[in-house]
């Protein structure tokens, strides 16, 4: 009884206080109404594939109210040596920086987004290059869900 009237007290502040839900029924339609332009890269791909999933879209460009069109930059950098000098491990950043426009072309928000990932090099080339895909596509996953975030504010801010 005394839990049940806590959580009744609880929501009854959080109403009170004009908290709302960022993903709800509310935003989904100006989320999914983004049409995400493709990438060359294999790490674009992953990136777009993700936002169009996270966005609620349908990946196709007509009748879409916005274009979001992102732009790369990825850096990777040796962190770990050996005494040889042979590098061990890899930190790669992945940045995105992205424009979203109206249907008109017109820009309503941009903004850039960095993620980290590291892997480890092994003796295999194949075992290190596939470690390295892996980590890349858990950065690119971590930029789509950061930039959802992104204009899930921007669209919230709207209202």
């Amino acid at each position: 009884m005394k839990q049940a009237l806590l959580i009744a007290c609880a929501s009854l502040a959080l109403a009170a206080c004009g908290f709302h839900p960022l993903y709800g029924g509310r935003l989904a339609p100006q989320l999914s109404s983004i049409y995400v332009e493709p990438l060359a890269e294999r790490d674009g791909y992953e990136l777009r594939n993700q936002l169009i999933d996270l966005l609620g879209s349908d990946g196709r460009e007509g009748g879409k109210a916005y274009r979001l069109k992102l732009t790369l930059n990825e850096l990777s950098n040796g962190v770990t040596l050996q005494n040889d000098a042979t590098i061990t491990r890899y930190n790669d950043t992945i940045t995105a920086t992205y424009v979203l426009t109206d249907a008109k072309g017109t820009e309503v928000t941009r903004g850039t987004q960095t993620s980290l990932s590291s892997f480890n090099v092994s003796n295999s080339p194949y075992s290190t290059l596939a470690v390295q895909q892996d980590s890349d596509r858990r950065a690119a996953d971590d930029l789509a869900d950061r930039i959802r975030m992104d204009l899930g504010v921007f669209f919230g801010d709207r209202k």
